[in-house]
């Protein structure tokens, strides 16, 4: 279930070759570099999806976006994240990978999306509201703080399943 290439930017499954990009991405957490593409390989195996590695049409890479399941307060949420290298931000890439992600999760008859982002990440909340997520609450998440914004994706203009573009 691999996103659609938008004007830029392409997708392509995550693999163990990525690792010296994937160690310079800011993904936080426990995991590490190693263990983030192991988690993602698994993902892929297990629901179909994941994180997708991100590259311009040249092939240079961004980062990666995709798709997760995570558990919130007991319950499973179909997640849509993003991480883009440091020295590439500020271009449009993580929104624009985003979109087509969610166009992507609308495509495959998912009905709720969310992205689970830290209070001090100010630059992804705005990629949530660009994609049509909006705060829905705060919670306790991953160790930390989290604002849960999301979206009943029969309702984002733009998507398929409300008849947008």
């Amino acid at each position: 279930m691999l996103p659609a290439p938008t004007p830029r930017l392409r997708f392509r499954e995550m693999t163990e070759a990525d690792l010296p990009d994937i160690a310079r991405l800011e993904i936080g957490g426990t995991r590490g570099p190693e263990g983030w593409i192991d988690w993602t390989r698994r993902n892929y195996a297990e629901y179909g999806f994941g994180l997708w590695v991100v590259e311009t049409h040249q092939g240079e890479f961004v980062g990666d976006c995709g798709l997760t399941m995570q558990e919130v307060e007991g319950e499973q949420l179909l997640e849509v994240g993003w991480h883009v290298h440091a020295p590439l931000r500020r271009r449009g890439y993580a929104a624009e990978a985003a979109a087509s992600v969610r166009d992507s999760a609308c495509d495959a008859g998912a009905e709720h999306l969310v992205a689970i982002i830290r209070p001090d990440n100010v630059a992804s909340q705005r990629v949530a509201a660009k994609i049509g997520l909006v705060l829905e609450r705060e919670v306790h998440a991953h160790d930390g703080p989290a604002l849960v914004f999301g979206a009943d994706l029969r309702a984002v203009p733009g998507t398929s399943a409300s008849g947008g573009s």
